[in-house]
C-alpha cells in the first residue's frame, strides 16, 4: 500500500569514477571477464555433459555450478554495461528488484550447492564403498532441485521486503549493481526488518552451510592422514583441493558483505569485494575445475583432438 502512494524511484549507478575518458576502458575489461565467465563455464559443462566418464555425483553437481556462476555474471554484468555507456546510469525500481532477486538467489543457492558438494567428498572418501549407494542418481537429482529451491526461496523472501521502504525520488548506489546490503543504504525508511531478514538467513544459510562444510572436510582430512599410502593420500587431497579453493574464495567475499550489513559502510571495500565474488570466482571456477584435475583436462584433449 506504501508504494501505491509514493512515486516510483530511481536508482542512478555510481560503481565507477566519473572519469568520461575511461568509461572504454572499463567497458572493455567488463566485456572480456564476461564473456571469458561464459565461455569457460559453458565449455566445463560441455565436457561434462559429451564425456561419460565424467557422469558422476562430483561433475554433476559441477554442472550446477556453472549454470550458477553464468546466472552470476549475467545478473550483473550485462546492465552494468549498459550502465557505463549510458550519460543517466540509471535502473529502474523494476529492473533493480529483478537484479537483486536473481543475484541473492544465485548467492544462496551457490552456499547450499558448496555445501552438497562438501558431503559429496566426504562420502567418497570416507565411505568409498556405499559411495554408489548414497550417492545415487536419485538422489543426486533431488538434492539439486532441494539446492535451487532452498536458494530461491530464500531470495523471494528477502526480496520481497524491500517494496515495503521508502525510497526518495533520487537514490545514488555507490555500487557495481543492485545488491540488497547496497540498496537499504539509500532507503529513506527504517531497515531494521530487512536486516533481521538478512541476519537470519545468515544463520540459516550462511553458518549452517559454512559449519557443515567444515565438518566435512574434518572427517574427509582426519580419513586422509590415516591412509599409509602417499600416492592414496595425494590422490585424496587432488580430488578435495579445487572444492576447497573454491569454498574459501565464495565465503570469503559472500561472509564480509552480508554477515555485517549493519555493523559498518565502506562503500569501496564493498564493490572491490563484491566484484570480485561476482566477476573473479566465476571466471577462476573453471580455471581451477581444470587445471587441478586430470580428466578435466583429458576430457578438453579428447575434445580439441576430435575438432582438430
Amino acid at each position: 500500500m506504501e508504494r501505491k502512494n509514493q512515486s516510483v524511484p530511481i536508482f542512478y549507478m555510481m560503481g565507477l569514477p566519473n572519469r568520461p575518458e575511461l568509461q572504454p576502458l572499463f567497458f572493455t575489461i567488463f566485456l572480456v571477464i564476461y564473456i571469458a565467465a561464459l565461455m569457460g563455464n559453458t565449455v566445463i559443462s560441455t565436457l561434462i555433459a559429451i564425456n561419460s566418464r565424467l557422469h558422476t555425483p562430483m561433475y554433476f553437481f559441477l554442472i550446477n555450478l556453472s549454470i550458477l556462476d553464468i546466472f552470476c555474471t549475467t545478473a550483473a554484468i550485462p546492465k552494468f554495461l549498459q550502465v557505463i555507456q549510458s550519460k543517466e546510469k540509471t535502473i529502474s525500481f523494476h529492473g533493480c528488484i529483478a537484479q537483486m532477486c536473481l543475484f541473492s538467489g544465485v548467492l544462496s543457492t551457490e552456499t547450499i550447492l558448496l555445501t552438497v558438494m562438501a558431503y559429496d567428498r566426504y562420502i567418497a572418501i570416507c565411505h568409498p564403498l556405499h559411495y554408489a549407494t548414497i550417492m545415487s542418481r536419485k538422489t543426486c537429482i533431488l538434492l539439486a532441485v532441494a539446492v535451487w529451491v532452498l536458494g530461491f526461496s530464500n531470495s523471494m523472501v528477502q526480496t520481497s521486503l524491500i517494496p515495503r521502504l521508502k525510497f526518495c525520488q533520487r537514490n545514488i548506489i555507490h555500487h557495481f549493481f543492485c545488491e540488497i546490503p547496497a540498496v537499504l543504504k539509500v532507503a529513506c525508511s527504517d531497515t531494521y526488518v530487512n536486516n533481521i531478514a538478512i541476519i537470519i538467513a545468515d544463520v540459516l544459510l550462511g553458518m549452517v552451510c559454512f559449519l557443515l562444510t567444515v565438518v566435512s572436510y574434518t572427517y574427509i582430512i582426519s580419513t586422509i592422514l590415516k591412509l599409509r599410502s602417499a600416492e592414496k593420500k595425494k590422490k585424496a587431497f587432488s580430488t578435495c583441493a579445487s572444492h576447497i579453493t573454491v569454498v574459501t574464495l565464495f565465503y570469503g567475499g559472500v561472509i564480509y558483505t552480508y554477515v555485517r550489513p549493519a555493523f559498518n559502510n565502506v562503500l569501496e571495500a564493498d564493490k572491490v569485494i563484491s566484484a570480485f565474488y561476482v566477476i573473479a570466482s566465476p571466471v577462476l571456477n573453471p580455471i581451477i575445475y581444470s587445471l587441478r584435475n586430470k580428466e578435466v583436462i583429458n576430457a578438453l584433449k579428447k575434445l580439441l583432438g576430435i575438432n582438430s
